[in-house]
């Protein structure tokens, strides 16, 4: 009898176990089921989703603006400026005749090329464009040309301009030849391989600034002045027609250390403005002379020295830093009269040249300036 028992038991048990695992089947066949639908309900509400989406993107999405009516390279943006340095005479040397020991070269062997214009870099490194005369030569050449003054340095002395934030320099002026045409040549390579663009005489630079397109020229009126002034009138208007949306015009004139500009000076002056001129450069005189308005157009007839290596110590230091700011709406400027004058002292030394300018302030930046605008015309 207890055999039998147990072997009822473990039918028993079999069949329970039979009947468990098809429930846990249809469990899990009714789950997996159930899953899938879920999933499937779950992926079209994401694209349902989705779709509303890109609706509403596409009812908001901004229009395109066409590609002819996107700025091309070399274009004027619709408002636009430029604002422009202007310094004058540097002689980046010194005469066969000076001595060493006080002489721009001493300072250059002492201190580098970043000592000279440190005291103005920020302003020129600030503006768009910086401008100066460049009296004098860099060249190795020994074929000095008999005169009262020659000067020259390395040219490696370029990086001065380099490294003080100038990037463009007349070489019209009565120093260029000093060492021949051998010694002008190599001041143009010079300039050129320090990156400071170089004009006058018949050489012209054309920059592009902020989508602006300008012109700088520059003429020697101490000799041949009907002839160059006949050129100038045809270079502006050259470059005008061809498309400059600013024309500056350098000149190197007039009477050294006379403060007040000779009749030819305004006359020339006058003339490049009425050719279509924006901005009137003068230099030479070695003392400032007055600035000018003229038809809507500015004219310094001298800015006078500013880094100069032509005299150990200057009576007269006094120089200054001409800027303006140019505006243009859709290529054409305005008359918004936007200029800036700025005092200086050639040396930061009062008693010799340390050949290093520097911005004046208080009771001598007031001084220079009444100075300057007691010989000018703003009217």
């Amino acid at each position: 009898m207890r055999q039998k028992r147990m072997r009822i038991d473990k039918r028993t048990i079999l069949f329970v176990s039979a009947i468990v695992v098809l429930l846990a089947g249809i469990v899990f066949v009714r789950s997996a089921l159930h899953s899938a639908s879920r999933k499937n309900e779950a992926e079209t509400s994401v694209a349902s989703m989705e779709s509303q989406v890109q609706s509403v993107q596409e009812e908001k999405e901004v229009p395109q603006i066409p590609d002819d009516a996107m700025p091309k390279a070399g274009e004027v943006a619709e408002n636009t400026s430029i604002t422009i340095s202007a310094a004058g005479d540097c002689t980046l040397g010194k005469d066969p005749a000076a001595a060493y020991k006080t002489s721009l070269n001493a300072f250059y062997d002492a201190q580098g090329a970043s000592y000279f214009l440190s005291g103005v870099k920020d302003i020129f490194a600030s503006d768009d464009l910086t401008i100066v005369n460049m009296e004098g030569t860099l060249t190795d050449s020994e074929k000095i040309v008999e005169k009262a003054f020659n000067f020259k340095a390395d040219p490696a002395y370029a990086q001065i301009l380099t490294e003080g934030s100038v990037e463009a320099a007349n070489l019209a002026n009565n120093h260029s030849h000093d060492y021949s045409d051998e010694g002008y040549e190599d001041t143009i390579v010079a300039l050129d391989d320090a990156g400071i663009a170089n004009f006058g005489y018949e050489r012209e630079a054309s920059l592009e600034i902020n989508g602006l397109k300008i012109t700088l020229l520059g003429y020697n009126m101490l000799a041949d002045r009907t002839e160059n002034q006949k050129q100038m009138k045809e270079s502006v208007s050259k470059a005008k027609v061809g498309g400059s949306n600013l024309v500056i015009v350098s000149f190197h004139w007039g009477k050294e250390r006379q403060y007040s500009p000779v009749d030819y000076q305004k006359e020339t002056a006058h003339a490049a403005i009425d050719a279509g001129a924006d901005l009137v450069l003068g230099h030479h005189p070695h003392v400032l002379q007055g600035i000018e308005k003229y038809k809507d157009r500015y004219i310094c007839y001298s800015l006078g020295n500013f880094c100069f290596g032509g005299n150990k110590n200057p009576s007269d230091k006094d120089t200054m830093i001409f800027q303006q700011t140019f505006t243009f709406e859709n290529g054409n400027l305005l008359d918004d009269d936007n200029v800036k004058i700025i005092p200086c002292s050639l040396s930061s030394s009062s008693k010799k040249n340390d050949y290093k300018p520097r911005v004046l302030e208080g009771a001598e930046k007031d001084r220079v300036m009444k100075k300057i605008e007691d010989m000018s015309d703003f009217s």
